[in-house]
């Protein structure tokens, strides 16, 4: 059964269906004595063309991060090692969310798998991760993933959309889009989708069952 508005479902990955990396982030800060955000501070920083930004692009190695990311973070103020943080990417998968994820499958609704990614090589670091079983079944559910690191441009670039959309070949007004950062909705907003900003999945359930009218629970 599919809503008689909405016919696609599009969704983040690591902070929707998994944990966020910013709580690991967290927890490694307080460790090694950084200030609370100091990660996210060094991601934020240039963030068109710093090292995350490169290598969800595909521009640039692991270890080559490495490096980069220490001199990005030392100018800031603390060296943290660029290995040391895609360490901290995996999360743990929200079983809630993944219900959710099969019951909108079993009614009909496309669903796409939106995410800024890196390729890890033979390392199961990555959020998703080639080799991680359990995320590869969860991709199974979906009907297309998109990822960073195979189309060049990563959220919230206006051309990552552009591109997801020229895949699904899905209506802007027929899509909800869930993320948990909100520079990721506001572009997807602009185009005409319906957003979701992820805080905690029961309340990311919730609003995904207000907006299509319709019963999640399983």
């Amino acid at each position: 059964m599919i809503n008689n508005r909405f016919s696609s479902i599009f969704w983040d990955f690591g902070g929707v269906l998994t944990s966020s990396p910013f709580e690991a982030f967290n927890i490694y800060e307080k460790s090694s004595g950084l200030p609370k955000d100091f990660i996210r501070k060094v991601n934020s920083t240039n963030s068109e063309k710093n090292a995350w930004a490169l290598l969800e692009q595909s521009k640039i190695s692991l270890e080559e991060f490495d490096s980069l990311f220490a001199k990005e973070s030392n100018e800031l103020g603390h060296k943290v090692n660029g290995a040391d943080v895609l360490e901290l990417l995996q999360g743990e998968i929200r079983p809630e969310m993944i219900s959710v994820l099969k019951l909108l499958k079993e009614k009909g609704f496309q669903q796409a798998c939106l995410t800024n990614n890196f390729d890890s090589g033979d390392k199961d670091i990555s959020p998703l991760d080639d080799a991680n079983e359990d995320r590869a079944k969860i991709m199974n559910i979906f009907d297309f993933i998109i990822e960073s690191k195979d189309v060049g441009v990563r959220k919230p670039d206006f051309d990552f959309y552009k591109i997801s959309l020229e895949k699904t070949k899905a209506n802007p007004k027929n899509i909800i889009f869930l993320d948990d950062l909100g520079i990721n909705l506001k572009t997807a907003k602009s185009m005409g989708m319906t957003t979701i900003k992820v805080l905690t999945p029961s309340q990311a359930i919730n609003d995904l069952e207000k907006t299509l009218g319709i019963s999640l629970k399983v």
